[in-house]
């Protein structure tokens, strides 16, 4: 006779609830950040400010405290700098790290069934950018000719997307223009609580003397030149 006691029974595991997820909660886990994007970006942002300064990499390199292979490595993106190095590296360069709010768009259905885009904050652009000269649908706009930046502006909010929208429209350049832009009513009603609230924020003293100037200190790419709109 077999003790009952010498054969254990089979119990099988019971996964605990931190090992168990559902679908949902799976999709609502935050996305790992894509790191190969930020180093590319890293990498650029430092080629372009050194473009800008008109310096080449053993200048730069010299000027920061850095050697020229590291920079080169930088710009590569086959290394990553501390924030401190990379602040020290564009400072050096004549820009600055600045802390600036990311545009999104949101997609609205237009008057003629076409979408038109429209974003959670008015963007800003760099004085070069702001004013510089515009290629869309087949025209150029000289966006320093007011004239010319009404028209573009018009364009871009009818028939421009998120990227065109964030890179050439300027939100105290649209403020100045809005009561002038021809615009389809939905494209109106949908940009005016924008506008409306730079207004109101102006008048509360939210843009300053230096932030009404023509286009933002702010460059889109996160750094401002420190001889730029603003200083």
């Amino acid at each position: 006779m077999v003790s009952s006691a010498a054969v254990p029974a089979a119990v099988s595991p019971v996964p605990s609830s931190s090992a168990v997820q559902s679908p949902v909660e799976g999709a609502l886990q935050p996305a790992p950040p894509d790191v190969a994007f930020w180093t590319r970006r890293g990498a650029l942002l430092f080629t372009q400010a050194r473009h800008a300064a008109g310096m080449n990499q053993r200048a730069l390199a010299g000027v920061s405290g850095t050697s020229r292979t590291t920079l080169s490595a930088y710009e590569h993106g086959r290394k990553s700098p501390t924030l401190e190095t990379a602040g020290r590296i564009l400072d050096a360069a004549g820009f600055r790290l600045v802390l600036e709010p990311k545009v999104e768009f949101r997609a609205e259905p237009g008057d003629d069934g076409r979408a038109f885009h429209v974003p959670g904050s008015l963007p800003r652009q760099p004085v070069a950018r702001a004013l510089g000269v515009l290629r869309f649908q087949g025209q150029v706009y000289d966006l320093g000719d007011r004239a010319r930046r009404r028209e573009a502006y018009a364009a871009l909010l009818r028939d421009g997307g998120p990227d065109e929208l964030a890179a050439h429209v300027d939100g105290v350049l649209l403020v100045e223009l809005w009561d002038e832009l021809r615009l389809p009513p939905r494209i109106r009603a949908a940009w005016a609580p924008l506008v409306e609230g730079a207004r109101r924020g102006a008048e509360d003293g939210g843009l300053d003397a230096d932030g009404a100037g023509a286009g933002a200190a702010e460059a889109g790419c996160g750094v401002t030149e420190e001889s730029g709109v603003g200083n």
